[in-house]
């Protein structure tokens, strides 16, 4: 049933006493995006984040740019920053005609803390390409050379490029976006309620064979290291279930879909991190999913004296 005030998804117990909850939405929609299963107000817009990714590269396929295999998987990620990403993105770059400072991200280190601790141990500091999100805007500058537009202002919602991302995630989510914003990159991030999130996120994991969607999709499965990187939760998932497209955003977003459409989304209300993957693997369960990947993403730990001294579970029965 689905409710129009937040609905309690995650339960945090220390030492066997319920410390707090996180509440959000949640919806699975089934391949027609049929809504199966839904908690909280799965109508209202939400910023996908991150999660629109897969919805950017689409765009970048069909405004002409040449990326296949790793370097569309890439252009969906939320990279960590290690050398098989840099080195990439800057292939990427280049084959484009474009170089690191034709990048509009902002400077960072990597995420992935050997790679940050190699970079500043060589006397290196923050750069655009390190940044999680630089295979993204490598790969919309690839789109832009294609389509023949002016790379300066690529992040400008009104851009060409920019316009037919909005056009796509209209057409894969099936409504009008209600707003849009500034994401954490820079580029534009369009608000779409999280049961048309998940609806478009079902539609490329079920693209036909031969579209866009479908090779977005293939990109993702087939080479899960780059879009998050080692160890990361999203990767971990993709290898463990090799027909499951994954990808979180931030602020508490993480969509799953399967090549059958159906698809699950997820908004935790106070962004926090730790609630989402008890959810997303709440919904996996659902269609019958298990692994030890499952298990182990499935329930978070909290610590006591540097102990484990509870949990971070999704609530009993979310989607029965």
């Amino acid at each position: 049933m689905t409710s129009t005030n937040p609905a309690e998804l995650v339960r945090v117990v220390r030492s066997g006493f319920h410390e707090c909850s996180h509440f959000g939405a949640a919806v699975v929609v089934d391949g027609d995006g049929t809504v199966t299963h839904a908690a909280g107000d799965v109508s209202a817009p939400v910023f996908p984040r991150s999660s629109s990714k897969p919805f950017q590269a689409v765009a970048m396929l069909k405004a002409g740019a040449s990326l296949a295999g790793a370097e569309l998987a890439l252009s969906s990620a939320s990279h960590a920053g290690e050398p098989q990403h840099v080195e990439r993105a800057l292939a990427m770059l280049a084959a484009a005609g474009f170089a690191e400072a034709d990048l509009q991200c902002p400077v960072d280190l990597p995420l992935d803390e050997h790679s940050r601790r190699a970079v500043v141990a060589a006397g290196g500091g923050p750069r655009r390409i390190y940044m999680n999100c630089s295979g993204k805007h490598s790969g919309m500058l690839a789109a832009v050379r294609a389509g023949g537009w002016d790379p300066a202002t690529y992040l400008d919602p009104g851009h060409p490029y920019q316009r037919l991302v909005a056009q796509i995630t209209v057409d894969l989510a099936g409504e009008q976006i209600a707003a849009t914003g500034v994401d954490g990159c820079g580029a534009p991030v369009l608000a779409i309620s999280l049961t048309g999130l998940a609806r478009a996120f079902g539609a490329v994991a079920a693209g036909v064979p031969g579209s866009a969607e479908r090779a977005v999709a293939d990109a993702m499965r087939t080479h899960p290291a780059m879009v998050a990187g080692t160890g990361r939760q999203d990767t971990v998932l993709m290898q463990a279930h090799p027909d499951l497209l994954v990808k979180g955003g931030a602020e508490g977003v993480h969509c799953a879909a399967l090549p059958d459409g159906r698809a699950v989304a997820v908004k935790i209300s106070d962004g926090a991190e730790r609630a989402r993957m008890p959810v997303l693997v709440a919904a996996l369960r659902r269609w019958g999913l298990t692994s030890d990947t499952l298990d182990d993403l499935g329930v978070g730990v909290i610590l006591g004296g540097g102990r484990p001294a509870g949990t971070v579970e999704a609530v009993p029965d979310l989607f029965d």
